[in-house]
């Protein structure tokens, strides 16, 4: 058996190589450890969401005896703010203190890292080479761009692609196709950016790729004239915390697996 590994001492690998400290964020992100154990760890489980649906289905895999994992995710346990202990906080909570399990969540530190973000990550299973950034979000660069890819001739095509690499249903991806036909010079920016197509037309670019976005954002689209692909809230920001569950197990000898559960949007 694993002798586990100090959470202290993951925890400022995490700090360090995430720059967790450096990256800005919406206040309610509360990135880093959220929620500390007795001190040990024997495995990791990444997750895009510290849901209950999430605590629940990590701690049904526990065993008698086996130290605790720890819960790496996307979407911290704190977005809905400074609420008391009570409901769904105090059972969430209770989830992970009943079973010694700790959490870290990495939102825009996770988003932008050029090794183990989602967007660097969803570039590279595109075959897409990082060229720069674009769209400031709290005044530090937030997507990722370069040239399409050979084999992604059409936007059909990429939108294909998409669903292929994040083993969504064919047809989950929906394109805008405001832009050319053949894309050319593509931007990435994960989750919910449709606000961020603005900012995709100003760096020059003729497609962009995010998660979900308002109605409104058909007509920036289309009006621009950039192709826009929504890929899923959810689908895209899973690949994000697999690369960096993956990294970390490597640096500290432990095994991980992803809680896989889609939302759909």
């Amino acid at each position: 058996m694993h002798s586990g590994v100090p959470l202290s001492d993951v925890v400022d690998y995490l700090d360090q190589y995430l720059k967790i400290r450096e990256i800005p964020d919406d206040p309610r992100a509360i990135n880093g450890l959220q929620v500390e154990n007795s001190g040990t760890i024997g495995r990791i489980v990444a997750a895009v969401d510290a849901s209950q649906a999430t605590i629940d289905g990590v701690t049904a895999t526990l065993d008698a005896g086996q130290l605790p994992p720890l819960l790496l995710v996307h979407h911290g346990l704190l977005w809905d703010g400074n609420v008391p202990v009570t409901g769904r906080r105090y059972k969430r909570l209770a989830g992970l203190l009943d079973y010694d399990i700790p959490l870290y969540s990495a939102h825009s530190p996770l988003d932008v890292h050029p090794e183990v973000g989602n967007n660097a990550v969803l570039a590279e299973r595109l075959g897409i080479r990082v060229e720069g950034w674009f769209g400031e979000y709290r005044g530090h660069p937030i997507g990722v761009w370069g040239y399409s890819a050979p084999s992604l001739h059409t936007r059909d095509a990429l939108a294909v692609e998409l669903d292929r690499v994040l083993h969504t249903l064919k047809g989950s991806a929906t394109l805008i196709p405001g832009g050319p036909e053949r894309p050319n010079r593509i931007g990435i920016i994960t989750g919910a950016a449709g606000n961020m197509i603005g900012a995709a037309r100003d760096a020059g670019l003729d497609t962009f790729i995010t998660g979900e976005g308002p109605h409104q954002s058909y007509f920036d689209a289309m009006e621009w004239g950039i192709n826009v692909i929504y890929a899923g809230h959810y689908a895209t920001e899973t690949l994000g915390v697999q690369a960096m569950a993956s990294h970390l197990a490597e640096q500290f000898d432990l095994d991980w697996d992803f809680h896989d559960h889609p939302t759909g949007l």
